[in-house]
């Protein structure tokens, strides 16, 4: 640093403000800096500058990777995660750890990271239980049962239930079945999974409709078996709202090979899932579309204030999802038969 001073011509202290931005300083002087490094090929150690600082400029990003798997949708939720905290002059790392790991807490002692920002949150949650224990800094893109006293961002998952299930009563549908995660998420407590089954129900009651409440495994087959076991038994079915991302193309593939077309014939809602996945599938989907960028950034943001000390407070946030109609939704057209 003494040698990038000296051929940039500052002060050693306006290298540090440069390499920390601790310290405003112009953006000529910046560029000379920088200049000045790529010229001596200086490189900031980041484990040197973390054992000065005591802080690791790293967080941590806890997304139970064995338990869920990393879809296009969740992958995006990554993505604008280590974007935001890029942005912030921070590193993020996966950490990819089951819910009930042994080993975050050895992980969290270890000093490698500043703070947790954590995903997939389930009501009881033991990660967030330990957190709280270890009084780590953390915050979380979901919510447990009692958040009271946390720092969270979240998908407002009864405004996004009530705004599929209120669409496809405008189109007439008078059935409508919903999709969900499996049974096995769903007693687990896994948050998306409780809370949209509870407001499917009351959103369905409001309306005065018939809906069809199913938890489905989260791939190809069972989405395939589900669609086939739901029109056996409700041959009158005309929608289907669909939070299992991975489940989708089975369903598609079952209403073809019964002959039916979307949305002629089945009307076909992807609930909180991404443009990307929408416009990859055919015919392409209506969905609930989350905003990902802003939830991944403002989880991230709401962190580094804690870390920086910038908000005494801890910010809660729900957000909800925008309906965006494409192909896969029509007027109601079957009757039970």
């Amino acid at each position: 640093m003494v040698d990038v001073a000296k051929r940039a011509g500052v002060a050693l202290s306006t290298v540090s403000y440069a390499l920390n931005g601790t310290r405003p300083i112009s953006e000529e002087t910046r560029q000379r800096i920088y200049a000045a490094m790529e010229e001596l090929g200086y490189k900031p150690h980041a484990l040197a500058r973390g054992l000065a600082s005591k802080r690791s400029k790293i967080i941590a990003l806890l997304f139970p990777t064995p338990e869920r798997g990393l879809g296009l949708t969740e992958l995006e939720f990554v993505t604008s995660a280590a974007e935001a905290a890029r942005n912030n002059g921070y590193h993020l790392v996966l950490w990819s750890l089951p819910t009930d790991s042994s080993e975050l807490r050895q992980l969290l002692q270890q000093g490698l990271v500043d703070g947790v920002l954590v995903m997939e949150v389930h009501l009881n949650d033991p990660r967030i239980e330990l957190l709280r224990e270890l009084e780590f800094p953390f915050s979380m893109i979901g919510r447990s049962a009692d958040s009271s006293g946390m720092s969270y961002v979240d998908i407002d998952f009864d405004r996004t239930t009530q705004l599929a299930v209120n669409y496809l009563a405008e189109l007439g549908h008078r059935q409508i079945a919903f999709i969900n995660h499996s049974q096995e998420a769903f007693a687990a407590g896994y948050g998306p999974t409780v809370r949209v089954a509870q407001h499917f129900d009351e959103a369905i009651a409001a309306a005065q409709l018939q809906g069809i409440s199913t938890f489905c495994h989260d791939s190809v087959s069972a989405g395939y078996e589900m669609f086939n076991q739901l029109l056996t038994e409700y041959p009158g079915l005309s929608a289907l709202i669909v939070m299992n991302e991975r489940a989708m193309s089975g369903i598609i593939q079952a209403v073809s090979e019964r002959g039916l077309s979307i949305p002629d014939d089945i009307s076909l809602i992807s609930l909180v899932s991404s443009a990307r996945v929408a416009e990859m599938t055919l015919p392409t989907l209506t969905t609930l579309e989350p905003p990902i960028a802003e939830l991944g950034a403002l989880g991230v943001d709401l962190l580094i204030q804690q870390l920086e000390a910038q908000d005494r407070e801890l910010p809660q946030a729900l957000l909800p999802c925008q309906l965006v109609v494409r192909n896969s939704t029509g007027q109601a057209r079957r009757t039970e038969r």
